[in-house]
């Protein structure tokens, strides 16, 4: 897979948090074998998915995933840093949760692979030879960075020239028609080095599926109280655009609001994760979804844009 290259709208990309939290061994083994069926073709996992569960140590994810009998049919994108048990970026640590990982997945080698959060009293010149090994050993195809700064990842990329190393091709952050932060410095920063984005909390920790409503029920979901957050003056605004726009396209508000960030510039990915097989079906239901101009711009307005 070329995760350098962005050509025409973005594949929806599996998030694999769920698994082992609020999706059970088997409710993640029919989200997977529905996510095949429906063409997808990566999913996006952590070593340190779901150690924020009770019972949990990190790696559940991983351990579904490996155990799904259709493993073999999908492209994996995995990340290090910030599992409890194998934390930071020293080059020992790295190779080591990769190892760990590679194991509880059942494979040789990742299709992505992701410095999940920055180590910042870690040299970059460090973290980027590091990186480049893995390339250069085999271990993985492609190299991501997840939640960097700008400068951080700017630097690495300059060192990675400077040197002759493999750098990162994908870069991994939140972005949503709620959080659109990244338009002024990251989005800019991938199209002038030539990287892609792949987006995370795609659907605003599910406040972009329209659960979230004045005088709506109670919702039923751990990222409940942040997502309802976000029902002000300009969240309002913005489902009242997607509602307008769903309608227009005879669909959901979330693959209204999936279907925009493919299209977005620089984004090669629309990560989303699903803990049963209806949900999937929302989210997948994006990639029939092609937006007018008017469309867009109507979403645009309304996001603050």
């Amino acid at each position: 897979m070329d995760f350098s290259q962005q050509t025409g709208r973005a594949p929806i990309v599996l998030g694999g948090n769920v698994f082992g939290w609020t999706a059970d061994r088997n409710a993640s083994f029919a989200v997977l074998d529905a996510f095949a069926d429906a063409g997808g073709t990566l999913v996006d996992t952590a070593d340190s998915y779901s150690q924020w569960a009770p019972g949990n140590s990190g790696g559940e994810s991983e351990t579904i995933i490996g155990a799904w009998p259709g493993r073999a049919s999908l492209a994996v994108a995995g990340k290090v840093g910030q599992a409890k048990r194998r934390p930071g970026l020293s080059e020992e640590n790295i190779r080591a949760a990769v190892r760990d990982s590679l194991e509880r997945l059942g494979r040789s080698r990742f299709e992505l692979f992701y410095a999940h959060f920055d180590d910042p009293e870690r040299p970059i010149e460090e973290v980027a030879r590091a990186f480049s090994r893995l390339r250069e050993d085999g271990l993985t195809d492609a190299l991501g960075v997840s939640n960097f700064s700008v400068d951080r990842i700017s630097a690495w990329l300059d060192v990675a020239e400077k040197e002759g190393l493999h750098a990162p091709v994908v870069i991994q952050k939140e972005y949503s028609l709620m959080e659109r932060g990244i338009e002024t410095d990251v989005i800019p920063l991938a199209r002038e080095r030539g990287l892609t984005v792949m987006t995370y909390y795609s659907l605003a920790r599910g406040f972009l599926t329209g659960k979230y409503r004045d005088g709506a029920d109670e919702v039923d979901s751990p990222r409940a109280g942040v997502a309802a957050g976000y029902l002000d003056e300009r969240g309002r605004a913005v489902l009242s655009a997607l509602d307008e726009v769903a309608a227009g396209h005879a669909t959901a508000p979330a693959a209204i609001a999936l279907a925009w960030l493919a299209a977005r510039p620089a984004v090669s990915g629309v990560i989303a994760s699903a803990r049963d097989t209806g949900q999937l079906a929302g989210i997948m239901a994006a990639n029939r979804v092609t937006l007018e101009e008017a469309d867009t711009a109507r979403l645009d307005d309304a996001s603050g844009v």
